[in-house]
């Protein structure tokens, strides 16, 4: 685990605008820069990067946050690779915090696997460009694929020589141990000694999606040889072939971008396609498709476009690989392409424009798919007919969500010609089947993040409370230090119990007057994100005085950066469109910070005591049956004019 003090010092030093430019180009907009949304299409800027806040905002896509939020989003590093990644750009030694010896040799042991397969896939790359043998052998068989020179070196194409000991003494001449060589499979040690296991082979390296050498496929080119043609790593601490995806570090911005991945079968599939201009694109490589392998692809996209060959080999394979796909909530289409044909052979003799063209008009829903495929196979035959209505059935059963299971039910209907409720009773069969007389949905912990992400706008918008909390924090954030003066309500009672009106004029900071009115009004904040952020930034207040955005902004909840670079740069959004030429100016909150402070705490105030009643209608029932009737009127009186008297503050009619 990375240390406390190491992950200040990457804050500290890296700059949001230095890693930003490397991945999109920004031009100076003031004391900000701004520039195209590398998230979504768009003409006319409305991404911002602010230096002196350290933070980036995107308005279009909604995204922002600091410079490891912007790693997270664009390059789709986890938290802690996004941490190694800038302690990488700024030469700063990484320091681990106590680990037990087991946990010590567990790392070591997957770090040293990593470096074993970088060094392998540099071998490689070597012996395809430099030595004779892989000029003649692989380079040669590349260039027959069609592949250009940029695209073999962007992809790290490589050689492994024929001779059987080639690599191995190479790499344990260069220090590497035995024990790593075998254990991460580049050599296989038995008996008669050690052998590498790709020789003579062309090498494909599999990534991760963080870009590190996590395993190879090799490809032999002899026609005579009496092995397997395709060979890949076996497993190990860093390999796992149900959880690996070809070409998903290559393809990974450009799926987000698109916000679709076309899944193929091959590695020469995924290279024609990148190199036509079709980047989003990964390959299963070969293995039947799993659950985690989607998985990946749902860190990136919902939606799913599934390309197989011609034959009827590969379409079955396709109709395979759908229920998985379903059952993880995504959006599938599939795509086959003209018999003979396959993604590689198609994209070779097409052009990109040919290609989207195609892919456009060719991919077909799956129900549509499906019909089409087992109603060729069924034909006139009305018993082969009804298990191909079973299939299907079988496979919308395995639709998360209930809607779309309807809409799904319908479309069949129609294309199967069957009426809807007998395919409402087989659909409930299935699910009897499974023990789940009514399907609920579960989201997994990505799911529900994407939910809130999508939902949070509207909640701010259908829940007052939640839209003054947000406002709460923004004028702790903005303005917490700032010395103000504040007109106070006070509302005592006399000895008849009426309500009684007192104002006077009060000068506080803004922090402690926020904090002691919510105080005393006993009030926790609804929304966790909103309640997090409130307790840092009074103790942060109440302890050093001041705020340091600089610190703030270091949040390692991506959702908590994303809320405060969303109030600290909502004040700037007007640069990126030049309101001040179109003669629209900007009011300066500064002015009326007071003011701000007053009636956001008394329109927080007034929504409470409307919670308040109407949780004393609730108990009414029990109220009247328990002869406490005047007693509950009496409370709702006392609220009723309290509110009266804060609408009346507020300049307000109920």
């Amino acid at each position: 685990m990375i240390s406390r003090s190491t992950i200040d010092q990457v804050y500290e030093t890296a700059r949001v605008e230095e890693i930003i430019v490397d991945f999109i180009t920004l031009k100076k907009s003031g004391s900000n820069f701004k520039g195209l949304s590398p998230f979504s299409q768009e003409k006319t800027p409305s991404f911002m990067v602010s230096p002196v806040k350290q933070i980036w905002k995107d308005f279009s896509s909604g995204k922002g946050g600091n410079v490891v939020a912007f790693l997270m989003e664009h390059e789709h590093f986890s938290y802690p690779e996004a941490i190694r990644f800038l302690a990488k750009r700024y030469n700063i030694e990484i320091e681990e915090t106590e680990q037990s010896q087991e946990e010590k040799e567990k790392a070591n042991s997957k770090e040293s696997l990593y470096l074993v397969n970088q060094y392998a896939q540099e071998s490689f790359e070597k012996d395809l460009w430099e030595y004779s043998e892989g000029i003649a052998i692989g380079l040669s068989y590349f260039k027959e694929r069609g592949f250009k020179d940029e695209t073999i070196r962007f992809f790290g194409l490589g050689y492994a020589r024929e001779m059987k000991h080639n690599f191995y003494q190479k790499a344990t001449k260069a220090g590497y141990s035995e024990e790593y060589l075998v254990s991460s499979g580049l050599v296989i040690k038995n008996e008669r000694g050690a052998i590498d296991r790709f020789r003579g082979r062309v090498i494909f390296p599999i990534r991760t999606m963080a870009g590190r050498v996590q395993g190879f496929g090799g490809r032999i080119l002899s026609s005579t040889a009496k092995t397997a043609k395709y060979l890949n790593s076996p497993e190990s601490e860093v390999y796992h072939k149900s959880q690996v995806l070809y070409g998903i570090y290559e393809s990974k911005k450009a799926i987000a971008k698109e916000d679709a991945c076309y899944l193929v079968e091959g590695y020469t599939d995924v290279i024609q396609l990148f190199q036509k201009g079709i980047k989003n694109v990964v390959s299963s490589s070969g293995t039947a498709l799993t659950s985690e392998q989607i998985r990946l692809i749902r860190r990136l996209t919902s939606n799913i476009v599934v390309l197989f060959d011609g034959d009827l080999a590969g379409l079955r394979a396709a109709i395979r690989g759908v229920d998985l796909i379903l059952e993880q909530g995504m959006n599938v289409k599939i795509c086959s392409f003209p018999e003979g044909e396959d993604p590689d052979s198609f994209a070779k003799s097409n052009s990109q424009e040919e290609i989207n063209n195609y892919l456009k008009t060719e991919a077909k829903d799956f129900i549509e798919f499906k019909t089409h495929i087992l109603l060729k196979e069924a034909k006139q035959d009305p018993v082969k007919k009804a298990v191909t209505v079973r299939e299907i059935i079988q496979s919308i059963s395995k639709i998360p969500d209930p809607i779309q299971q309807e809409i799904y039910i319908k479309q069949c209907a129609v294309a199967m010609e069957v009426s809807e409720p007998v395919l409402f009773n087989t659909l409930a069969q299935e699910q009897n089947k499974k023990q789940k007389l009514v399907r609920k949905i579960e989201n997994k912990p990505e799911e529900k993040e994407t939910l809130v992400q999508k939902n949070h706008h509207k909640d701010l918008v259908s829940n007052p409370l939640l839209y003054l909390e947000k406002q709460i924090i923004s004028i702790l954030i903005q303005y917490g230090n700032y010395e103000a003066s504040f007109d106070e309500l006070i509302v005592s009672s006399d000895e008849n119990g009426n309500l009684i009106e007192e104002s006077k004029t009060i000068h506080s900071k803004v922090y402690e007057k926020i904090f002691l009115d919510l105080q005393q009004d006993e009030v926790e904040f609804i929304q966790p994100e909103f309640r997090s952020l409130y307790d840092q930034l009074i103790q942060t207040y109440q302890l050093e005085g001041q705020l340091k955005l600089d610190k703030l902004s270091q949040q390692e909840e991506p959702r908590l950066g994303k809320i405060i670079t969303d109030i600290l740069l909502i004040d700037e959004l007007h640069q990126l469109h030049s309101w001040e030429k179109k003669n629209i100016f900007v009011k300066d909150r500064e002015s009326v910070v007071g003011q701000l402070v007053s009636e956001t705490i008394l329109t927080f105030r007034r929504y409470l005591i409307d919670e308040k009643i109407r949780s004393l209608s609730e108990e009414s029932k029990t109220k009247r049956e328990a002869n406490k009737t005047s007693e509950f009127l009496e409370d709702v009186i006392q609220y009723q004019n309290l509110k009266k008297l804060l609408s009346k503050k507020l300049n307000r009619v109920l």
